[in-house]
């Protein structure tokens, strides 16, 4: 049970990504988003507070990576990470963004994800949003992941009691990891077992991004289920 002054910061923070969500100068195609995102739902759940130092993971056209920026404010900052490979496909989202105009506490990194070199137990926050079946993906023109090694850096770099927030399409329970390649799914229970296996804890979980209606069968690109994907929202903690 939270203390009557914990109540009065986590009810502080919630006023503060209340705001952030509802902040004017945000793009419209961002809003049109938060219906099937649920922003502040996510963002409370993770904890997301003013003066937090939070890496978002394969942003891709920085939905999240604008909203954690305004939720953290001057004192904190985000670090804005894609790979060259995933530019192509967020560029009609980050010709709007304009980071260093409007959103100054954002700092831009493009490297692979395995090669981000951060400093140890300098975060607060890692964001892996419908990234991690990437781990277990790779074609001609997109490298294949370390994903132990990522998942390593990933842990060094949390400070102890960070948290990790992953969301990702859901695949059919008992599925194997080639559903990632198939259909850019992967089963909840492959992303705890990496995450335990790389010393993660599962703090818990939220269903507001689930979707009954979604078979799990079809690719999540395919236009019957394009953004109403089924996903698992993860909460992991480094001990």
């Amino acid at each position: 049970m939270l203390s009557m002054a914990g109540q009065a910061i986590a009810g502080d923070t919630s006023k503060v990504i209340e705001a952030a969500v509802h902040h004017e100068a945000r793009l419209e195609r961002d809003k049109v988003r938060d219906g099937n995102r649920h922003p502040e739902a996510i963002l409370n759940f993770f904890e997301v507070a003013p003066g937090l130092r939070v890496l978002d993971l394969f942003s891709g056209g920085g939905y999240y990576s604008e909203l954690l920026a305004r939720v953290v404010g001057e004192q904190g900052s985000v670090l804005v990470h894609n790979n060259q490979a995933y530019l192509p496909f967020a560029k009609e989202d980050l010709a709007e963004r304009h980071y260093r105009e409007r959103l100054p506490n954002a700092e831009l990194i493009i490297c692979e994800a395995d090669e981000l070199q951060l400093p140890d137990e300098s975060l607060d926050r890692i964001f892996f949003i419908l990234g991690f079946h990437d781990t277990y993906y790779h074609e001609p023109g997109w490298p294949a992941i370390d994903r132990k090694r990522l998942l390593e850096q990933m842990f060094t770099s949390l400070k102890p009691g960070g948290i990790v927030a992953i969301i990702d399409h859901d695949a059919a329970e008992g599925s194997d990891t080639g559903t990632a390649h198939e259909l850019h799914r992967l089963a909840k229970q492959h992303a705890i077992d990496a995450m335990e296996t790389a010393g993660f804890k599962l703090k818990g979980s939220l269903d507001v991004l689930e979707n009954p209606e979604d078979k799990l069968t079809l690719s999540a690109f395919d236009e019957a289920v394009r953004g109403k994907t089924s996903r698992y929202v993860l909460k992991f903690v480094k001990p």
